[in-house]
């Protein structure tokens, strides 16, 4: 009867031993979660926004659109134009903003949790030429106060040893019939022998790649330095030549009818190797055009557009932000070189100043 008992006993904990690991495995199995299914098919079209056959490469706005599509995808990344994009949905409208047609790789990865495919495509797209500022000096008296601000004084030479003291007065910078007149005039004033005017954007205007150009006439006398150029927005805080600095138009009396067009950097500050210089004729007589291509890859210098001169820039070069524009004539300095003795005055002409996307 005590091994009956006994056996009866052993029984049923065998038994509830076995249900309850049997109700334990039940539950494991339940907590597990199934692994993803990884994305499969993934499918990339791009759409160039105005795109037909006269205009294979879209209507100038710069705009694509893509449709996206993947089995099992949960997400997507696109890097575009070289920035990233994260988007849940399969479709992305992006617009290209550096004018004219280039070539554009595209980079499309489809996710589930951790699991990815990628594909890789390109687009050309045209993207017309947009207008960001200018000043055509088509109101007669003072500049533009929204538009232009002033370097007055002698600023120690400018860190050029020039002669000029710039001035806001009347009689070395006016808007005149359509023109922008700077004029450098020998006289004596606060110290200094020469007068003249420099303008500047500096907190008013600046911009992070484009064109921008200057229809210009350029003055006459040797000691005359007249010039288009630009500096980093940073200036204040990364001090040249750190800031960087791109010249778009220098000329200069003593040598007339070339242009230079030189760029300043760490390094390469000075007598900068990055520079050339062309042929104007008529410089002093004639309305030219100077200007700047600026992107991420390259600074395209032109006169009448005319390539002379491309700068190749790179991502360790400070021309990879924004930068504002100085308009100014000097006299004299390491550049602008001796005086003429018999020079009385000379006149710095602009038509006008605009920049590009």
């Amino acid at each position: 009867m005590k091994l009956y008992n006994l056996i009866k006993k052993t029984g049923f904990l065998l038994a509830l031993l076995f249900v309850s690991q049997s109700c334990s495995s039940g539950n494991d199995s339940g907590d597990e979660t199934p692994a993803a299914t990884g994305p499969s098919n993934l499918s990339v079209t791009v759409e160039v926004i105005g795109k037909t056959a006269d205009k294979p490469n879209g209507d100038g706005s710069g705009k694509v659109k893509l449709t996206i599509t993947a089995t099992n995808a949960t997400s997507y990344k696109v890097v575009i134009d070289n920035k990233s994009q994260d988007i849940t949905a399969g479709d992305l409208t992006y617009e290209f903003t550096t004018s004219g047609t280039k070539n554009y790789p595209i980079i499309v990865s489809a996710y589930n949790g951790l699991q990815f495919v990628s594909t890789t495509t390109s687009v050309n797209v045209f993207v017309a030429r947009k207008l960001l500022w200018a000043d055509e000096f088509d109101v007669n008296g003072a500049p533009n106060t929204s538009k232009w601000g002033y370097n007055t004084g002698t600023g120690n030479g400018w860190g050029n040893n020039e002669l000029e003291y710039y001035t806001t007065r009347p009689e070395n910078v006016i808007v005149e019939n359509g023109f922008l007149k700077i004029k450098a005039i020998k006289e004596e004033y606060m110290g200094s022998h020469y007068t003249s005017a420099r303008l500047l954007t500096k907190g008013k205007f600046s911009f992070k790649y484009g064109r921008a150009e200057v229809r210009a006439k350029l003055p006459v006398g040797g000691g005359t330095w007249p010039a288009f150029w630009m500096l980093g927005d940073n200036i204040d805080t990364a001090p040249w030549p750190a800031c960087g600095e791109v010249d778009i138009l220098e000329s200069v009396g003593n040598n007339p009818n070339v242009n230079h067009s030189s760029l300043h950097s760490p390094g390469r500050s000075g007598n900068t190797p990055d520079t050339a210089i062309t042929t104007v004729p008529n410089s002093a007589t004639e309305f030219h055009v100077y200007a700047a291509e600026w992107s991420a890859e390259s600074i395209k210098f032109y006169v009448d557009d005319n390539l002379f001169y491309t700068y190749g820039n790179t991502s360790s070069s400070p021309f990879n932000a924004n930068f504002f524009l100085i308009l100014n004539l000097a006299m004299g300095g390491n550049f602008g070189g001796t005086v003429d003795p018999n020079f009385t005055n000379a006149t710095f002409e602009v038509d006008y100043v605009r920049v590009y996307n």
